[in-house]
């Protein structure tokens, strides 16, 4: 019998050339026989570009075959793009997730808000832990990040020690939570790192990051100063920053009223995991109305312009319980995530338009990043000194500028892997060996579809060139029975509804005036004629050619 041979392998089914949607997977054992460990399962949220589709999944058909071979789901974060995905696609693995109290009360709580959703078997770990999972010891380093509880991940294995660092930055004064565990950091590279795979979100900025808590300090100032009602729009999982305008609000004699499910959510999670200790309580959107100007703050949700959240009906002027007045205030504490400006614009507009006053990072420290700038990753690089270094976390710009920062520290070994393609940690010369099936998942409503299925397609289609719907009846003689009922939506008003059935009646008429007796007694041979005869007509009269959907039916 040959002998075993073991290997260590990395790959990425999605997080590798861009932002969001990460999940990655460190293989261990011989190639057909190989125990897998995955690292969080996260979504993307959907463009203009996928009309109706409400979040972007990755593809996990490889690892569902595998699924035998999977010890478990280690999450790094309670963040979307890290945990989204979990609740649809964990039914299709049904093994163990590992996450700290925080991530594991944010994954119950959406659990118990969605009829239906899944029973995770969640195993709650505590930053600093350890949890052991056969071929792999992993273990949960602190780091700061713009959520709690954020964790750099130690995989300790056979062939060597990786750190997958998630999403993190060198934060020494964080607000919440536990700074990056620099130590800790120090005593891994002392016991020999054989790979770093590393956040290259902010690997385009020179310097550090500034501190949470310098964003406190400004909050604190434009909330006391501000002569009227204040509203402050945050991502809801960043419960920091929800505590610094908490903490701001009551330093002006404010109280803060809560609008936005995701946002009540987080603060109960957050209250739950001892975060909120010494703060007044929140308060519902029923006594917001009640409130004198100068005596109220707002968080709310919809910081990325999503079109259902409160921010976003508050700027329409049609949300129940909330309205903003000349002279108020909006505070935007959050990045525009790339792809989202344009929904962020419509609605700053639209405040802006009443008379009401925006702030946001371009003019006033109200936001901080939550990824490392490139003096942060060179002080990790120096802590871990690793022999292998793996860009993560950022779309190609990013990553390739991350390969060129590693070999610049002096990393012995850098690849630049893509999503699917499987990387060789050891034994030998790391390289890329193989490349795994790779995809996205649309989630339609409550359905998951497949990015290959013709919806998509079909519906940017639809929004171009409109529809037509014919229905009509032959009787055996392959004659019309009645006149035929046309509908149509999406076509443009110039021609006037009365023209537009004339014109397509003419095109029904001609086609079954031309068709021999025989044809026009088959109902599809009738209905792809006329299809065909109608696009053609109004690509003749305007331009485009619609969707057109014909029923015949035969009497």
């Amino acid at each position: 019998m040959a002998p075993r041979t073991d290997s260590l392998v990395f790959a990425a089914l999605g997080g590798l050339g861009e932002i969001g949607m990460n999940l990655s997977l460190y293989g261990f054992g011989p190639e057909n026989r190989r125990q897998w460990l995955m690292v969080d399962c996260g979504v993307s949220f959907a463009g203009e570009d996928v009309p109706g589709i409400d979040l972007v999944l990755p593809d996990i058909r490889f690892i569902e075959e595998e699924r035998k071979n999977l010890v478990g789901i280690v999450i790094t974060h309670a963040h979307e793009d890290h945990i989204g995905a979990i609740a649809d696609l964990w039914p299709r693995l049904r093994v163990p997730v590992y996450a700290t109290p925080f991530a594991a009360g944010l994954l119950e709580a959406r659990r118990l808000s969605e009829p239906g959703a899944p029973k995770v078997e969640i195993h709650v770990v505590p930053q600093g832990g350890r949890v052991v999972l056969p071929p792999f010891d992993c273990e949960f380093i602190p780091v700061a990040h713009s959520i709690p509880e954020a964790c750099a991940l130690a995989i300790r294995t056979p062939l060597g020690l990786v750190v997958h660092s998630g999403d993190w930055k060198i934060d020494p004064t964080p607000p919440i939570g536990l700074p990056t565990d620099e130590a800790r950091l120090r005593e891994l590279g002392e016991e020999g790192v054989l790979a770093l795979i590393c956040d290259s979100t902010n690997v385009l900025r020179e310097g550090a990051s500034p501190s949470e808590a310098d964003v406190a300090v400004t909050l604190a100032e434009i909330i006391k100063a501000s002569p009227a009602r204040v509203a402050v729009t945050t991502f809801a999982s960043n419960v920091a920053r929800l505590h610094s305008v908490a903490r701001a609000a009551a330093l002006a004699e404010r109280e803060v009223v809560v609008f936005g499910r995701a946002m009540e959510r987080a603060l109960d999670v957050a209250g739950d995991c001892g975060y909120l200790e010494g703060l007044p309580a929140f308060r519902s959107p029923d006594v917001y109305g009640y409130l004198p100007r100068d005596k109220v703050v707002a968080l709310l949700t919809g910081s990325q312009g999503e079109p259902r959240a409160a921010l976003a009906r508050v700027a329409t002027d049609s949300h129940p319980d909330m309205t903003l007045a000349p002279g108020d205030r909006v505070i935007f504490s959050s990045r525009t995530i790339p792809g989202n400006e344009r929904a962020v614009n419509r609605i700053i507009n639209s405040l802006a338009q009443r008379g009401i006053e925006i702030i946001t990072d371009r003019n006033h420290l109200v936001h901080v990043s939550g990824h490392p700038r490139r003096g942060e990753m060179e002080a990790l690089y120096s802590w871990l000194k690793p022999a292998i270094a793996i860009p993560a976390h950022g779309e190609a710009l990013h990553l390739t500028e991350h390969r060129d920062f590693a070999r610049a520290m002096g990393v012995p070994e850098v690849l630049r892997p893509m999503n699917g393609e499987v990387v060789q940690l050891a034994p030998g010369k790391p390289s890329v060996v193989d490349e795994l099936p790779v995809g996205r998942v649309y989630k339609d409503g409550t359905v998951l579809v497949d990015s290959g299925e013709p919806v998509v397609p079909e519906r940017r289609r639809l929004s171009f060139s409109g529809v037509v719907t014919v229905s009509l009846a032959l009787d055996a003689k392959g004659d019309l029975a009645t006149d035929p009922h046309v509908s149509f939506s999406g076509l443009p008003g110039a021609f006037g509804a009365d023209s537009t059935v004339e014109l397509i009646g003419d095109a029904i008429a001609d086609v079954l005036d031309g068709l021999p007796r025989a044809k026009r007694r088959d109902p599809d041979s009738v209905a792809k004629a006329i299809e065909r005869a109608i696009r053609s007509e109004i690509q003749h009269a305007w331009g485009k050619k619609p969707t057109c959907h014909v029923h015949v039916l035969a009497v």
